[in-house]
């Protein structure tokens, strides 16, 4: 089936070009309609099919969304809503931005698929870059596997200037280490969001992710 309409893509359009309240608030009732119900349903499918081959995912789609509402109080921006719906399905949804899992972005022109780690905490990198470390070889192979270079390309990341001196000599082979962030993501075009099929496409890219974020769920539980 297919989640979303027209009317999902045109009101996303409208809220970029007329962000403000009393726009939204004229427009709450298509907003509700033909976005938040169309997400929520497409988030909570797209829950069940992971959990499928992840049991232990125990959220609901509401654990997952983000708000719509951005947060102004910090911002020189002060357009009062985001012009994209988001979520994030990894265990803890959108309150644990530190575990492998998959974030999804929709504007009225894209669809974004992010996987890998985002935030990963001081002791949590230290993790991973031992990992990487102690297990190099197997982390080249994933990042030059064909499925892997076909739906992603090559992980990104904000680097650190300065590394622990005992990684210096690992970072001439794998630079990567010096990443303080581990993430991945492919765009999917606006004509592909009103397909039919676009959950079962998307799990392609959930099993394309799934042995580089099980390499870094290792990270993370190793002592």
């Amino acid at each position: 089936m297919s989640f979303f309409n027209k009317e999902f893509l045109d009101f996303l359009k409208d809220l970029n070009q007329n962000n403000n309240r009393e726009w939204f608030l004229e427009n709450k009732l298509r907003y509700e309609n033909h976005v938040k119900q169309p997400f929520e349903d497409f988030i909570s499918d797209m829950i069940f099919r992971i959990r499928e081959d992840d049991e232990n995912l125990i959220i609901s789609a509401k654990d997952a969304i983000f708000r719509i509402y951005r947060d102004i109080r910090f911002s020189k921006d002060k357009t009062p809503y985001k012009n994209h719906v988001s979520a994030i399905i990894s265990n803890g949804g959108r309150k644990n931005l530190t575990d492998p899992g998959i974030y999804i972005e929709i504007t009225h022109e894209r669809l974004r698929f992010y996987s890998g780690l985002y935030q990963p905490n001081t002791e949590q990198l230290e993790k991973i870059r031992n990992h990487i470390v102690s297990n190099l070889n197997n982390f080249n192979k994933l990042l030059s596997d064909k499925i892997f270079k076909k739906y992603f390309g090559e992980i990104l990341g904000e680097q650190n200037k300065r590394i622990p001196k005992e990684f210096n000599e690992a970072v001439k082979k794998q630079p990567l280490i010096m990443n303080k962030q581990f993430y991945f993501f492919a765009e999917i075009p606006e004509k592909k969001i009103l397909s039919k099929n676009l959950s079962q496409e998307l799990m392609k890219y959930y099993y394309a992710a799934k042995p580089l974020n099980v390499f870094f769920k290792e990270a993370l539980l190793s002592k």
